[in-house]
């Protein structure tokens, strides 16, 4: 069963009280309907309520609601109090800070995003951090936000790859000299995933899966091998583009970028084995035409031995007749 957490109210009338206790209650439903009311008519003072709930608030939907309620109140006394939860030492407070700072858009919480956020051991922490930075950094800092974020390239998931590739991105053409240094970090999974990234900042249609096997491959086989390899590969499928085609290269050399003596073999096997295969085909042809001689021979034979065959039996059958009227 889920935790009832208490919430406390600097209102204490009975409607403040009410709502505090539905924010608290144990139905999800229940608790995001009174943020939702909370929120639709702003009230001071409910901020401490709100703060306190996006702490320990379970759930993500309500959790952006509440968040959502803290952008209704003026943000002269709401900043504030949210900048003291980026110190507590409860990492769902602290991301939940972080987002609500990106949806209230002020640029002068910028100095409180830290280095240390940016580099959270809490990947859900670290995560938000990137994103509020991107939204709110000055633009004569982006260069810097940019080298501090690539010394996150190759952290995580999935998923935290994907985030810290989606904030170099925002940060348009002045992440691309760090990200080309990271492309030659000595870690391959650095080096793709800083490839990865650039490869999406130059098309963000290009899905990241795509871009990531893209970039593991160059990082393989180096620059070279692999603009021949893709080269082979598009003019065997030219019907594949944009994500698609990306992924159906990556598939088709997969081995390639594993072995690539291995792909040689197998084409000079390949090869080789075509040649026979044609010669076996030649060699085919020639015996059907040697067969379908014999066939035609053999039936002339047949019907010369048949047809004299036929001419003594009618033969015989005359001199049978003759003998018989002779002898009446």
């Amino acid at each position: 069963m889920q935790e009832v957490v208490p919430i406390h109210t600097t209102n204490g009338t009975p409607q403040h009280t009410r709502v505090a206790d539905a924010l608290g209650a144990q139905d999800a439903s229940v608790r995001l309907q009174a943020a939702l009311a909370v929120g639709s008519n702003p009230d001071p003072g409910f901020l401490e309520t709100l703060v306190e709930r996006c702490a320990v608030e379970p759930d993500f939907f309500v959790r952006d609601m509440l968040s959502w309620a803290l952008t209704r109140l003026p943000p002269e006394i709401t900043l504030s109090r949210i900048r003291q939860e980026l110190g507590s030492e409860r990492t769902q407070a602290r991301s939940q800070a972080l987002h609500t700072l990106s949806k209230i858009g002020d640029g002068s919480a910028w100095a409180w995003i830290t280095r240390d956020m940016l580099r959270d051991a809490d990947d859900e922490v670290a995560r938000t951090a990137w994103r509020v930075a991107v939204a709110l950094v000055p633009e004569d800092v982006k260069r810097d936000l940019a080298g501090e974020l690539v010394m996150q390239l190759g952290r995580g998931d999935r998923e935290v790859r994907l985030s810290l590739s989606r904030a170099l991105v925002d940060l348009g053409d002045v992440s691309t000299p760090a990200l080309e240094q990271a492309a030659a970090h000595p870690d391959p999974v650095v080096a793709a995933h800083a490839r990865a990234t650039e490869l999406l900042r130059q098309n963000p249609e290009t899905g990241f899966d795509a871009a990531l096997d893209e970039a593991k491959r160059v990082v393989t086989l180096g620059p070279e091998r692999a603009a021949a390899a893709g080269a082979v590969s598009g003019a065997a499928e030219p019907g594949h583009s944009g994500e698609a085609g990306e992924s159906a290269r990556a598939g088709e050399t997969a081995g390639f970028v594993e072995s690539a003596e291995a792909t040689e073999v197998a084409g000079v096997a390949e090869s080789a084995g075509t040649a026979e295969t044609a010669a076996l085909a030649e060699a085919a042809k020639a015996v059907e035409a040697v067969e379908a001689g014999e066939s035609a021979a053999t039936g002339e034979r047949a019907g010369v031995g048949e047809a004299a065959g036929v001419t003594a039996t009618a033969g015989a059958v005359a001199d049978a007749d003759v003998t018989e009227a002779a002898g009446c």
